[in-house]
């Protein structure tokens, strides 16, 4: 037996290939489609029986609750000069929850709520009442229409990415910026301005967001299937850029390209090679998605700026690379094959490369002036302390790189993302330790750390407080490397959002020094003993004032109790442990009902040598605990044959 859902069928032969490989052994199997289009929806019934539901649009209650919330907060806060003229914007949009958040978000994106702007907006829906696909869709394009000229651009931008591709939010900005689509505005610089256009897109539900940071910013969106009909609709009108899922049929276009997005399918056999009469001189962004064994040759872009290669396990020469004198970014997947050239110093414009791992990087990358961030594995280089520009950087490994480069790092003053890993240790790694922590302190930009070592790295920050910078908003360790106890310095560090550190022992005052942090928004802890029994998390020195999200994972479980007062945003708990060695009932953490704003409760629980009887206790201490909690918030308990795996002794 199966079941299978298939989302978002567009033809009903689309439909006929499908269905053949669905076996009718009349098992009850269950296949759903969905589907916008009526026709389709008859032909994926079985043997002319209808069972298709039908969205029903939204009551006027909930619409109204969606319209003025995102615009106002509640309709309560509407002003009542634009009441009535709200009522009539919401009929046109007839309860679809798409069109109400494209218009709504454009009208809260208004600098003033004049009733003429308003007022404007319902006659530029015209005559709709019933409204269909092609009324959504005047009402994307009215929301597009209200873009400034850079918003639009941007906005453009991303219909270079296939459909449902989950899009970095990194990425696109640096492309932005690649492009000149971003630069100085106002005293900011391009990274922020990209941000703030982002944002703003963001803001006016034009992108959907997919990943959140610790901050809520969004970090990964996708394109709503009907918006980007209308981003491609739009780059054909304006020629923005050309989509080809087979290079043959670029053959004879009479109009110049000069964005090129690649998709080719593995089932075709796809060769990304580029016909011969075609030019491409004036290609400024290409990108490739899908399947291929190679890569056409590079000089055919002369004047490329942007050049995204995602084209698993394929071949890529990148032999013509050195004559790209425009690039500005370049990526390549991990799972490409690739070897830089020689030299790459003739990419003096050159802004982002990422290349996830590369072997062989030619000496003179550090002749790159513009060169801002840097992903290469962690492969050595020379003179890294002339990279002034450098603001993102992974990874940095302590035990292949020299002496004099740990110690340049800290000329990296611009530098705001480093990650730091260490191979097998070298016989000096506690000097290269102590190198570098001097150096990290000088970093007084850096707001992104992440650490992959192996071992205890108390040498790395002493636990009394060091020069670090204190403007870190996200510190990550990870599972190889712990600290002794929490140190007291992370206490000082203010502007902290992510916290994940690993511990051998969670001392008396351990959760006193995370409970001030006053904009911690994600903590996560793995502890290998608890001195006491008991971790209480008190209204004392501190109430962990902004957590949303906790996550503990500590190898035989302790009682856990949540006073009064504590962790009053806390949304999500999360918690891990073995039950081998210790009270089952240790598993219920006491005091859920004082944490007010609780939405969920995860628990994993290792119960190796664990009987029927025990694990079921557990559940049942587990649900009676959050049974207590006045929103009866979700529980998911798991449990493992095997115990987890924490910290090593």
């Amino acid at each position: 037996r199966y079941l299978i859902i298939i989302d978002d069928i567009w033809d009903v032969s689309a439909w006929d290939i499908i269905k053949c490989v669905f076996p009718e052994n009349y098992l009850g199997s269950r296949v759903i489609t969905t589907t916008r289009i009526q026709v389709v929806a008859k032909a994926c019934c079985f043997h002319g029986h209808d069972h298709i539901l039908e969205m029903k649009p939204l009551n006027d209650k909930d619409s109204r609750r969606l319209f003025f919330g995102r615009i106002f907060g509640s309709e309560e806060a509407c002003p009542h000069h634009l009441r009535g003229v709200s009522v009539e914007i919401l009929k046109k949009c007839g309860g679809l929850p798409l069109a109400i958040v494209a218009i709504s978000s454009m009208l809260a994106s208004e600098d003033s709520i004049q009733k003429e702007r308003w007022e404007h907006v319902r006659s530029c829906l015209g005559s709709l009442t019933n409204l269909t696909l092609e009324g959504v869709r005047q009402i994307l394009n009215l929301s597009y229409r209200d873009l400034p000229l850079h918003l639009k651009t941007c906005l453009l931008y991303l219909g270079m990415y296939p459909e449902d591709y989950i899009i970095s939010r990194y990425d696109l900005e640096r492309q932005w910026m690649a492009e000149g689509f971003a630069g100085k505005e106002n005293g900011q610089d391009g990274v922020k301005v990209a941000s703030n256009y982002f944002n703003e897109l963001v803001n006016r539900s034009l992108i959907q967001p997919v990943k959140f940071d610790s901050r809520g910013s969004v970090t990964k969106c996708r394109i709503h299937d009907m918006m980007l009909d209308l981003i491609l609709l739009k780059s054909a009108e304006e020629n923005f850029f050309t989509i080809v899922d087979d290079t043959r049929a670029i053959t004879g276009l009479d109009y110049k390209i000069r964005r090129l997005s690649i998709h080719l399918d593995s089932l075709s056999n796809g060769q990304a090679i580029l016909p011969r009469n075609t030019s491409m001189s004036h290609v400024r962004s290409v990108m490739f998605f899908g399947s291929s064994e190679s890569t056409p040759d590079l000089l055919e872009f002369k004047f490329l700026r942007v050049l995204f290669i995602n084209l698993p396990r394929a071949t890529v020469d990148l032999s013509g690379l050195p004559k790209l004198y425009q690039l500005r970014y370049l990526r390549i997947s991990r799972i490409c094959l690739y070897q830089l050239p020689a030299q790459i110093r003739a990419l003096q414009h050159l802004q982002t490369l990422d290349l996830g791992r590369c072997s062989n990087i030619p000496s003179d990358i550090v002749q790159l002036p513009h060169l801002m961030n840097l992903n290469v594995g962690s492969e050595v280089f020379d003179g890294i302390g002339k990279m002034k520009s450098l603001q993102h950087l992974c990874a940095f490994d302590l035990a292949v790189n020299t002496i004099d480069n740990i110690e340049n790092i800290g000329e990296l003053t611009n530098l705001r993302y480093l990650f730091i890993s260490c191979g097998p240790h070298p016989e000096d790694t506690e000097r290269r330790v102590d190198v570098l922590r001097s150096s990290l302190g000088k970093l007084r930009n850096l707001d992104n750390l992440l650490v992959s070592m192996r071992g205890c790295i108390d040498g790395l920050m002493p636990l009394s407080p060091p020069p670090t910078p204190y403007r870190l908003e996200r510190f990550v360790m990870f599972r190889n490397c712990w600290f002794s106890r929490i140190p007291s310095w992370i206490g000082e560090l203010h502007n902290l959002g992510e916290l994940q550190l690993q511990v051998c022992e969670l001392l008396n005052d351990g959760v006193g020094i995370l409970s001030e942090l006053p904009v911690l928004v994600h903590l996560d802890m793995d502890i290998r003993r608890a001195v006491d029994k008991m971790i209480a998390i008190c209204a004392g020195r501190g109430t962990f004032p902004a957590l949303k999200r906790f996550s503990l994972q500590i190898s035989s479980m302790t009682y856990l109790d949540f006073q009064a007062g504590v962790m009053p945003k806390l949304q999500r708990l999360e918690v891990m442990h073995n039950m081998s060695g210790s009270d089952q009932n240790g598993a219920a953490p006491a005091g859920i009902e004082h944490l007010l704003a609780l939405e969920e409760l995860s628990a994993a629980i290792g119960c190796e040598g664990a009987t029927e009887p025990t694990k079921r206790s557990t559940e049942s201490a587990l649900r009676s605990a959050i049974n207590m909690h006045p929103s009866h918030p979700r529980v998911t308990i798991r449990f493992f044959r095997r115990n987890l795996k924490f910290l090593p002794e």
